[in-house]
């Protein structure tokens, strides 16, 4: 599944080729609580519908209300200049809209964005780059720049500046029923998905639809990944000569995450192996996430694929996880209690 600002701007798009008005709608202030992160967007069509997300739903049906009304009976004019909506100044306006206590989002509204332009950011997108958009504040033009990195939304200087793209990614060792089901997790939340199983029947049982299934050793599947700072990279074959070989390269990455599935104890005799017969630096170790997830005393391989997909969630998003609640140290106090 495409992250949601793709599919976004694709059926934006799709939209404007086909001839109907359209809005392309940024979060682009907020203060307080708010139910959407700045930058995040939403597609409005002259027909009602809408694609993406700027509040839990009242902003988005107060958006397509005010502009079909707007739109009935009018004539497409010249490109008009985006403008500013603020929704929830007043506690009434944060009731009516379903803000939260306090909060107020401020939204950037662009109409009838070119098709020829959106196209070209698209394809840009699609190759894996990441990209800059400037809308111009005057006039709404917009021309879009390779990016070098991910940047803040900005609006200074006549106009806003945002990023988008590539897409997250995540490399899974191992075709197993865990990794079935954190594959689809993971393409739910937006990521993009490979899985790498050498194994033929193993591979031969793989049933999820929109992951990549390659059979490289892992070693060879990790280099042919080329793991960036959005990448993440895990071990779930449960057999040490495939686990070890794609943690080599990935823990030498620029992945964001590295982690293993195991036991604590197989995790320490895993850690050992890499740090004895493989010479990785200990700053390479230090990466090794593992055993992978948060602790919700997950039993089942749906209940632990959710556990791992918190953890890699929360490091993406630059929440630091507590200690105690990374599995290791959590079940080491569960157990410490149960002895006292």
């Amino acid at each position: 599944m495409d992250n949601l600002d793709l599919i976004v701007l694709r059926d934006l798009r799709d939209w404007r080729r086909a001839g109907q008005r359209a809005l392309l709608v940024t979060v682009v202030r907020t203060w307080g609580s708010s139910p959407r992160p700045v930058g995040s967007i939403l597609a409005l069509s002259e027909s009602g519908r809408i694609t993406g997300s700027v509040s839990g739903g009242c902003i988005e049906d107060d958006l397509a209300w005010r502009y079909r009304q707007q739109w009935q009976g009018e004539a497409p004019s010249a490109r008009a200049a985006p403008v500013f909506l603020t929704y929830g100044v007043t506690a009434d306006e944060a009731h009516r809209f379903g803000l939260p206590c306090g909060g107020t989002l401020e939204l950037l509204v662009e109409h009838d964005p070119d098709a020829a332009a959106l196209d070209a950011l698209l394809q840009e997108l699609a190759g894996g780059g990441l990209v800059r958009r400037r809308v111009s504040l005057a006039d709404g033009r917009a021309v879009h720049e390779a990016a070098q990195g991910p940047e803040e939304l900005r609006v200074d200087g006549g106009e806003m500046v945002s990023t988008f793209g590539p897409r997250y990614r995540m490399l899974l060792i191992g075709g197993g029923q865990l990794t079935e089901y954190l594959a689809t997790m993971a393409l739910f939340s937006g990521f993009e998905v490979s899985v790498c199983e050498p194994r033929e029947e193993v591979r031969a049982g793989w049933r999820v639809a929109g992951a990549t299934l390659v059979a490289e050793m892992p070693d060879d599947a990790v280099a042919a990944f080329r793991p960036d700072g959005r990448s993440v990279v895990i071990a779930l074959s449960h057999d040490p000569k495939l686990d070890d070989l794609a943690l080599l390269e990935a823990l030498k990455s620029e992945a964001f995450y590295v982690g293993a599935i195991g036991s604590r104890r197989n995790n320490e005799a895993r850690r050992r192996r890499l740090e004895e017969h493989f010479d990785l630096a200990a700053a390479e170790l230090a990466r090794l996430r593992g055993p992978v997830g948060v602790y919700i005393g997950s039993k089942t391989p749906s209940e632990i694929a959710l556990s791992i997909l918190a953890e890699v969630v929360a490091v993406k998003n630059g929440v630091a996880v507590p200690h105690e609640m990374l599995v290791a140290p959590a079940k080491d106090l569960l157990a410490e209690s149960t002895r006292s």
